[in-house]
């Protein structure tokens, strides 16, 4: 799964709504009796990458990017974003934006928080050669090149608590774009070496790195409170200990003997019975999070005409709803689009959205076609990481193909969610695989841009159709939200056609904590608000 949130938030700010000396609030005070140098125990995985923010685009290592380093603005519980380093995000145009930086901020090693921190980290990621996972979320800025290197010319040094961005075209989400990952500052000394400062990053977040080698590869990663940070996330506890869990059951296991504090993750195994286990401590609330799982075009058989016959097949083969009432117990919800119903604009009623409906008659009859076309040979295989709890849902599916489609079908784990992730950006995989999307900022193009489009980072199945970029693009340049949203609208007509993923359904943030801590709350990206807990 990619990156975060559950958005209640709008697509778009207006012009007029840009962050402008916002002070961005939102952190809990502790209460009189907890220990504010309590250390706060979660689950977690182990980061594919090295912690640089424009090379982080999965769950394990943005869970720990995120509260190391602090952006522009950071998203509060409800997906609204609030100023954190920026003291006022300013556009008369939704093209050229003013945005300044309040004064006295500074990384963990002494070094100030400038305009140059944020130039020159962009500068870095949206360069072709240093090939950075999130490089495309500079993609509308002036001068960015996906093809070959080019500096980022829309970035312009005012003063050192100055700096402007010029965009290609209007794009009025631009500054909720800005509380992901990808926009975060970097220290000077992280170019020496970034590999090296990767292991051990500098940020200017709520935490910062306990110590040298803090990070524990496949352990954990120790993190403790950053007296400096002055934004609206200050921690309210001593720390933050994420650990990495081998399965989601051991987490579950952790948190019923208070051996961790706070986990996101209830395995399948104890849907039936979480609830009553932890009572008013259990989670189960909206998240935007989709799930799915991708097709690649190169696999035999899943090209041209052929390939969306088969595609539309395998989506009418799957029996979503039974699916998530028997493996889920309620905490998932059958897919009816690309996104998120907690996004603004979204729709159950979008052109082509039948082929999600279960119908294993069609489905036959589709596979059919297809065959007609190029006889069927081998087996279909789901590949996913067996440390997240997967092997129920990929099963069930498995077995609907089979029963359906009269295919040999079936589950192809690795042992890590690492693992797979390498395969999958290697493109060394050879076989569908496991998806979703944890959104990085409340819209809706987040869930369709980074995916779907021609050439984005996320784009794991190299999908690409003109006509869907052309949507893509046209609703980023509009300036009124509604319209926008019927863009990304016609835009999944595309997607249903053509399937390059086979959406699955939409999750809940299923979770609990222990009874140490209190003040737990899960925020719009389905992540727990680490800074809030307190414990004692």
């Amino acid at each position: 799964m990619k990156r975060y949130g559950v958005g209640f938030a709008a697509l778009a700010v207006a012009s007029a709504l840009v962050l402008t000396g916002c002070s961005g609030g939102g952190a809990s005070t502790s209460t009189t009796s907890a220990n504010t140098t309590a250390i706060i125990s979660t689950n977690g995985s182990e980061p594919q990458n090295p912690l640089i923010p424009t090379n982080t685009n999965e769950t394990g290592g943005g869970k720990i990017t995120d509260n190391i380093f602090a952006g522009l603005v950071y998203y509060d519980e409800k997906g609204a974003p609030q100023n954190d380093v920026a003291d006022s995000i300013t556009t008369t145009d939704s093209t050229t934006f003013t945005i300044k930086i309040k004064p006295n901020e500074k990384f963990t090693n002494g070094e100030a928080v400038t305009s140059d921190s944020f130039i020159n980290a962009w500068q870095y990621g949206a360069l072709f050669s240093h090939t950075q996972l999130n490089s495309y979320f500079f993609a509308d800025i002036e001068g960015y090149n996906a093809e070959s290197d080019s500096v980022l010319t829309g970035l312009t040094k005012v003063d050192d608590q100055t700096f402007t961005v010029k965009l290609t075209s209007p794009q009025s989400d631009f500054p909720l774009r800005l509380g992901y990952t990808a926009f975060m500052p970097l220290p000077s000394v992280a170019f020496t070496d970034l590999a090296a400062f990767g292991e051990n990053p500098i940020g200017n977040g709520p935490y910062k790195l306990a110590s040298t080698g803090a990070w524990q590869h496949n352990v954990k990663i120790d993190l403790v409170a950053n007296p400096d940070y002055t934004g609206g996330r200050k921690a309210q506890n001593g720390g933050l200990t994420i650990k990495f869990y081998a399965s989601a059951d051991a987490a579950y296991a952790d948190l019923q003997s208070n051996a961790v504090d706070v986990i996101d993750q209830i395995p399948d195994s104890a849907y039936q019975t979480y609830t009553t286990d932890l009572g008013d401590r259990a989670v189960n609330q909206p998240a935007a999070i989709f799930q799915s799982f991708t097709i690649p075009g190169r696999l035999a058989h899943f090209s041209g005409e052929e390939g969306q016959l088969r595609r539309q097949a395998i989506s009418e083969a799957i029996d979503r709803d039974t699916i998530t009432k028997v493996i889920f117990e309620g905490t998932r919800t059958p897919a009816a689009d690309f996104t998120s119903p907690v996004i603004d604009g979204w729709s159950d009623s979008i052109a082509g959205s039948d082929v999600l409906k279960y119908n294993a008659d069609d489905a036959k009859a589709l596979w059919a076609k297809a065959d007609a076309i190029s006889p069927w040979s081998g087996t279909f295989q789901i590949a996913y990481n067996a440390d997240g709890g997967h092997q129920g849902w990929v099963d069930a599916v498995a077995n609907n193909l089979k029963n359906n489609l009269g295919i040999d079908a079936s589950g192809a784990p690795s042992p890590t969610f690492a693992q797979v992730r390498t395969a999958i950006t290697d493109r060394t995989i050879q076989t569908a695989f496991r998806t979703g999307w944890q959104a990085d900022y409340p819209g809706l193009f987040n869930f369709l841009g980074p995916i779907y489009a021609t050439g984005a980072g996320s784009n794991d199945g190299d999908y690409s159709n003109p006509a869907f970029d052309a949507l893509l693009a046209k609703g980023s340049s509009e300036t009124d939200t509604a319209a926008a949203n019927k863009d990304y609208q016609d835009a999944q007509s595309i997607l249903f056609k053509d399937l390059p993923v086979i959406p699955l359904w939409y999750s809940n943030v299923t979770g609990g904590y222990g009874t140490s801590v209190s003040n737990v709350h899960f925020g719009w990206n389905s992540v727990p608000l680490y800074y809030e807990i307190t414990k004692g």
